[in-house]
């Protein structure tokens, strides 16, 4: 079925070496060849970006050998993805990749020169890992045949606020994005977009967050009023649950735009949370599709989701790596403003809430975050609150959530989550339920995750056939 207009996005084991990116390749140009106009959006070969990070973070410490050795190791990757996909030694693409691997090397010896490694150098070094995999990509499709022309974030189009490291699109980068693809598009070309990443209005390259490959595709899809974006992945599509927990974890067939943030802000590694808002307003769908079975449907996403009485939860899904922090003070936080201060605190440290709960008595207030996030959240709180307050951690938590918007007015669905984890003997250390009334979730300890995770997707019968009842 031809579609007109298709944004097609590559994770990072789609483009881990000269084979896979050849077979990426290689589902565009099928779709080129029935018809389609599209432009593909690339992340970095896999573990590309966490090689980054870690160079990064040791030219700040002082390591620049180290770093070095990364820089090199990751040059001779792809030369020898670049070499396999037919480029000669004197070809444009290797001279690219040499020029890119030399820029990167200052940008890193400056880190270390400075001890220094800000937000803004941080996102620059990190945007090397999709701005050395676009050329690539456009070297595989050259070689199956068709024109191709890459482009970083913000060659294509996509301006961003400050926010370094989670930088979020201004509205003029749609009109932006619709010239310049449009342009390539029309003339025959298709567009190679280094995913991940944009540039504020100075020219400074951003990032959009981890995941932000599946953000720049939907914000591109919105651009250029997409048929369709579809996410390629490594999996057939979003699963029941994480099917290296759960082994009769099953794909779903639709999500809503609503669902599938709730999935991804609850840790499953599906999208970016944010990766639907763009589609969301011209309710473009987002196909996320398997690259080992091309064929099969994978899951669709748009604006209505299946309702099925039998099946109120679609999946269960796990945050790992947790933190408890517990506020508590005899009778303070009966004080409205103490609460907005202790909100204040958290917003101006930009960390994100998983969790939020207040006990009736008003006197403890419990905030699930990040364990990563915890030192900063307790520096912030201590910091901003008064004296009487004590501020705790306790770590070695994690957040399980249940995700479907079948739960909206059915009755018991919190019963058979809690008849279920307390058959596992699984304490609930703490319970937030979402007034969307699209998740429940509960904080328990990070040991029992794994079997809590178990017993949920059973309970749901979630492993099922859909339309079988449990």
């Amino acid at each position: 079925m031809a579609h007109s207009l298709l944004v097609m996005k590559f994770g990072g084991t789609n483009m881990q070496g000269a084979a896979a990116i050849r077979h990426s390749a290689s589902l565009a140009a099928r779709s080129i060849r029935e018809g389609a106009k599209v432009v593909v959006v690339v992340s970095a070969m896999a573990g590309v970006t966490n090689g980054l990070l870690r160079l990064a973070e040791a030219a700040q410490g002082g390591d620049i050998a180290t770093a070095n050795d990364e820089i090199a190791a990751m040059r001779t990757r792809h030369f020898t993805a670049a070499q396999d996909l037919g480029a000669t030694p004197d070809s444009a693409t290797v001279r690219e990749i040499r020029e890119l691997h030399e820029t990167l090397r200052q940008a890193v010896y400056g880190v270390y020169l400075l001890r220094e490694l800000t937000p803004r150098s941080r996102d620059l070094i990190v945007a090397f890992g999709e701005r050395l995999s676009a050329p690539l990509m456009a070297l595989a499709l050259g070689g199956q045949g068709y024109q191709a022309h890459h482009l970083t974030g913000g060659q294509a189009g996509i301006v961003t606020d400050e926010h370094f490291g989670n930088a979020r699109p201004l509205p003029g980068s749609y009109e932006r994005i619709g010239d310049r693809l449009g342009g390539l598009l029309d003339a025959g070309i298709t567009p190679v977009v280094a995913g991940f990443m944009g540039e504020n209005e100075e020219g400074a390259i951003t990032t959009l967050g981890r995941g932000g490959t599946d953000f720049s595709a939907t914000i591109i899809g919105k651009a250029l009023h997409a048929d369709e974006v579809w996410a390629w992945k490594d999996v057939d599509g979003v699963m029941s649950a994480d099917p290296r927990v759960v082994p009769d974890a099953r794909n779903i067939e639709r999500l809503s735009y609503g669902e599938v943030m709730e999935l991804a802000y609850f840790g499953a590694k599906v999208l970016h949370p944010l990766a639907v808002t763009p589609l969301q307003e011209s309710g473009i769908p987002l196909r996320v599709k398997s690259a080992a079975d091309p064929d099969f449907p994978g899951t669709l996403v748009g604006a209505e989701a299946d309702g099925d009485a039998a099946h109120p939860v679609k999946a269960v899904t796990a945050i790992r790596g947790v933190s408890l922090i517990n506020v508590t003070g005899a009778g303070v936080l009966g004080v409205p403003e103490v609460v907005a201060s202790l909100f204040a605190a958290i917003a101006r440290e930009n960390i994100t809430l998983l969790m939020v709960s207040q006990s009736s008595s008003m006197s403890n207030v419990s905030l699930a975050v990040q364990s990563a996030d915890a030192r900063r959240t307790l520096a912030a709180l201590r910091g901003g609150m008064t004296g009487e307050l004590k501020v705790e951690e306790q770590p070695g938590v994690a957040v399980l959530a249940i995700v479907g918007a079948g739960m909206r007015g059915q009755k018991g669905v919190a019963a058979r989550l809690f008849s279920a984890l307390a058959g596992e003997d699984v304490n609930i250390l703490m319970i937030s339920q979402g007034s969307s009334e699209l998740n429940i979730s509960v904080a328990i300890d990070a040991a029992e995750v794994d079997t809590a995770t178990r017993a949920v997707h059973a309970a749901f019968g979630l492993g099922q056939e859909a339309g079988a009842t449990a």
